[in-house]
């Protein structure tokens, strides 16, 4: 009986092949997956240990590598070992040698391309602050160029392996990257804008820029445009090569606010008056804390005030400090110059007259500019 089975497992042939070949090649795949996820795990495992000790990121980023590994090329793997020890032609075995190529390279590209994205984002972690890292640009052209060139190098090994001529493959994507690149010259145009901000950095995410009539915080600068929250709360998009175009104002990197501002006062004021004025306007801006007084002048003779111009430095760049300080001096001002007895010009504009018309004047306006004589009764004209 025994002798039966076994004759017949051998005997039996399913595609040429015994059915006892299917089996031992079945089991083999069976095996050799469950054997590779258990390697995998152990690894995972000791390294995992070493991992949790500070300052060890390869060891972490190997975690990492070894995590992201596909069930799915394994079990590729564990089935080209199984179809090995089949009996096949010879012609099917050099396709099955040419796979195992393509799944090897596509597994080892899973784990450089994980472990790029892990190692260059440690790296803008560390040479930039944890809120403005994962949205430089520089970090993201690094990563999607180094992840380009790196499946363009997996896929054309691919290709050459399994027989295709990649140099006239390679002239042919030549020619067509350039019929590519005049079809999106515009994004192309975007994409090297963003180089160009990742590489000279006028501005970064967090920095509150205006561009133009636009003003807001930088949220984001990816490769095509870059958006901006407005301080109306809602979201400003705007091309990469339009932001570098525009002159650009960085608040962010405001050290501090040079402040000019006029006063104006009427006509009456003595010289002694004039005199005080910008000794009194020094006194009050030295006062506060966050301001440096620069100067105050007696500017001008205006058409219908005395122009009067001062010059401070706000020592903190925040807007909200420079409203308050600008505020507190304000009101100082009003109260001194109330106390000088000096009073705000507003527009106007006086008028001097130098004589008025008499009666006889006016009548002879009134009649055309003709005198008239009156005629007496007892007079004879001759």
């Amino acid at each position: 009986m025994f002798q039966e089975v076994v004759s017949f497992f051998i005997n039996y042939t399913f595609m040429g092949i015994s059915l006892a070949n299917w089996i031992f090649a079945g089991s083999l795949i069976v095996i050799s997956f469950v054997l590779a996820r258990t390697v995998i795990g152990f690894f995972l495992r000791r390294i995992g240990q070493q991992s949790a000790q500070p300052k060890a990121h390869l060891s972490q980023i190997t975690v990492e590598v070894l995590s992201g590994t596909s069930n799915t090329l394994l079990l590729l793997a564990s089935i080209l070992i199984g179809v090995g020890v089949l009996d096949l032609p010879e012609r099917w075995l050099g396709r099955v040698s040419s796979l195992w190529f393509v799944v090897a390279a596509l597994q080892v590209g899973l784990w450089v391309n994980r472990a790029l994205a892990l190692a260059l984002a440690r790296y803008f972690r560390r040479h930039s602050t944890a809120e403005t890292y994962q949205g430089s640009a520089l970090a993201t052209l690094s990563l999607w160029g180094a992840k380009v060139f790196l499946w363009v190098v997996v896929v054309l090994a691919m290709l050459s392996n399994v027989g295709v001529n990649i140099t006239a493959f390679v002239a042919s994507l030549g020619m067509g990257g350039i019929a590519v690149a005049l079809a999106v010259q515009n994004i192309l145009a975007d994409v090297f804008a963003s180089l160009s901000i990742a590489v000279d950095k006028p501005f970064e995410v967090g920095d509150f820029i205006v561009v133009g009539s636009l003003s807001g915080t930088v949220e984001h600068v990816g490769l095509k445009t870059t958006r901006i929250r407005s301080l109306g709360g809602e979201q400003i998009v705007m091309a990469n090569a339009e932001m570098i175009g525009s002159t650009i104002q960085n608040y962010k990197r405001l050290r501090e606010r040079r402040i000019v501002f006029d006063l104006a006062l009427t006509y009456g004021c003595s010289a002694q008056q004039i005199r005080e004025v910008p000794q009194r306007i020094e006194g009050i801006i030295r006062q506060q804390k966050l301001a440096r007084f620069d100067r105050c002048h007696f500017r001008n003779f205006g058409s219908s005030a005395l122009e009067f111009e001062t010059v401070y430095i706000v020592l903190d760049p925040s807007y909200n400090v420079y409203m308050d300080v600008q505020q507190t001096i304000n009101l100082a001002i009003v109260d001194a110059f109330a106390e000088l007895g000096v009073t705000f010009a507003h527009p106007s504009r006086t008028v001097f007259i130098e004589s008025v018309p008499t009666r006889n004047r006016l009548d002879s306006y009134a009649t055309g500019g003709h005198e008239q004589t009156a005629s007496h009764p007892d007079r004879t004209d001759h």
